[in-house]
C-alpha cells in the first residue's frame, strides 16, 4: 500500500512539473529595435517588455520559427543574423551572411528546417537571398535575385519563396528543393511587405510607392487584384502585411498616415481603417487571431488590436525605433525550464495554442 501510494505522488509530481514547465513560456512578440541593437520580448497575456535582449547592429527583420523554439534577426548594421532560444531569451549563434550584404527580411519554412534571408546590398553589392540550415546554423547557398530584396514570406508548404525586390518592383520566385528563381513578377512600386495566404494560394504584397497591395495567385504567379489601402490623399506608405490565421484577413500597417488597413480576402476590400501610432512598421497577428501587435518606428510603441473589434486595445511604450518585420509572434516552445527532468511525459500538451 505505502509503495502504491509514493508511486501516485511521484506520478502526480512529474505531470504537475511537466504541464509547468509548458506553461512556463508564455507566448511572446519579439521586437526589434533599430537604434537600441536590441530585441524587447513582449509577453502578450500582459502586454509588457518581459525582458530586452541584445543582438547585431541595427536590427530589423524578425521571425519566430513554427515550434516557438527560435528566433531569427537580421542584423543590418554588421552583415549578420542573431538566433535567439526562446527558453533563455539568449543568443545561441550569430550567422555571417556576407560582407556589405544588409540583411533585412527573414522568413522560416514551416517545418522549421531552413531560414531564408534578404540582403539588400548596395551600389557594388547585388541583391541576394541567404538560406541557412537551421541544425547547423550556418549559411548553406545564397541566390541572386533583383535589386534591393526587402521583405520576405514561405508559403504553407515549404515549397517555395516569395521575395519582395524594391528595387525592381517585382516579386522573386524561388523554389526551396532547388534554390533557384522560377518566376518574376511584374508588382506595384517599391515592394516591401510580403505575407502568404494559410492555404498558399494567395500571396499579398505592400506597394510602398503607390499605396497599394497585389495580390498574386500562386498557381498562375500573376497580380489578380490590386487593393489601394490607407486615407492620406498623398500617400499612405503600406509597409508591413500579415494575414490572420484562418485567411479572412489581411493586416497592412500604413507607415505615412498611422493606420492599419483590414482586408477582406474574399472580396479585396478594405474593410476598416484603425488608427495606430506614429510612422507603422512591421504587423503580425497572434496564432488564435484573436489579436494583431503594429510596431510604431516613429513614437517607440506597439499598439494592439482587437480583431473582433478593429479597435487598439492597449499602447505599450519603451521602444527604440521598433520595426519587427516580418512574423515576430509565435507559439510558445513547451519546453520544461532548465533542470526539470520531463523525459517521456505525455500528459503535457506538445504546444500550447
Amino acid at each position: 500500500m505505502k509503495l502504491r501510494i509514493w508511486r501516485l505522488f511521484a506520478i502526480a509530481a512529474l505531470v504537475f512539473c511537466c504541464f509547468a514547465g509548458a506553461q512556463a513560456l508564455a507566448q511572446n512578440a519579439y521586437i526589434t529595435n533599430l537604434d537600441a541593437n536590441t530585441v524587447s520580448v513582449i509577453d502578450t497575456t500582459s502586454n509588457t517588455v518581459a525582458d530586452t535582449i541584445p543582438v547585431g547592429s541595427r536590427p530589423g527583420g524578425v521571425a519566430v520559427t513554427p515550434d516557438g523554439s527560435t528566433v531569427y534577426v537580421a542584423n543590418q548594421g554588421d552583415d549578420t543574423v542573431s538566433v535567439i532560444a526562446t527558453a533563455s531569451n539568449m543568443v545561441l549563434a550569430v550567422i555571417p551572411v556576407g560582407n556589405f550584404s544588409a540583411p533585412f527580411g527573414v522568413a522560416v519554412t514551416p517545418d522549421g528546417s531552413t531560414v531564408y534571408v534578404t540582403n539588400e546590398g548596395g551600389p557594388m553589392v547585388p541583391g541576394t537571398v541567404s538560406v541557412i540550415a537551421t541544425a547547423s546554423n550556418t549559411v548553406t547557398a545564397t541566390i541572386p535575385v533583383r535589386p534591393i530584396p526587402f521583405g520576405v514570406a514561405a508559403s504553407p508548404d515549404g515549397s517555395t519563396v516569395y521575395v519582395a525586390n524594391q528595387g525592381a518592383n517585382t516579386v522573386s520566385v524561388i523554389a526551396t528543393a532547388s534554390n533557384m528563381v522560377t518566376a518574376t513578377i511584374p508588382v506595384g512600386i517599391f515592394p516591401s511587405g510580403v505575407a502568404a495566404s494559410p492555404d498558399g494560394s494567395t500571396v499579398y504584397v505592400t506597394n510602398f510607392q503607390n499605396n497599394t497591395v497585389s495580390v498574386i495567385a500562386t498557381a498562375s504567379n500573376t497580380v489578380t487584384a490590386t487593393i489601394p489601402v490607407g486615407n492620406n490623399p498623398d500617400g499612405s506608405g503600406p509597409w508591413g502585411v500579415a494575414v490572420s490565421p484562418d485567411g479572412s484577413t489581411v493586416y497592412v500597417a500604413n507607415f505615412i498616415d498611422g493606420t492599419v488597413s483590414v482586408i477582406a480576402t474574399t472580396s479585396n476590400t478594405v474593410t476598416a481603417t484603425i488608427p495606430v501610432g506614429s510612422g507603422p512598421l512591421g504587423v503580425a497577428a497572434s496564432p488564435d487571431g484573436s489579436t494583431v501587435y503594429v510596431t510604431n518606428f516613429q513614437n517607440n510603441t506597439v499598439s494592439v488590436i482587437d480583431t473582433t473589434s478593429n479597435t487598439v486595445t492597449a499602447t505599450i511604450p519603451g521602444f527604440s525605433g521598433p520595426i519587427a518585420f516580418g512574423v515576430f509572434i509565435g507559439p510558445p516552445a513547451a519546453t520544461p525550464p532548465s533542470g526539470t527532468a520531463c523525459n517521456g511525459c505525455s500528459t503535457a500538451p506538445s504546444r500550447a495554442r
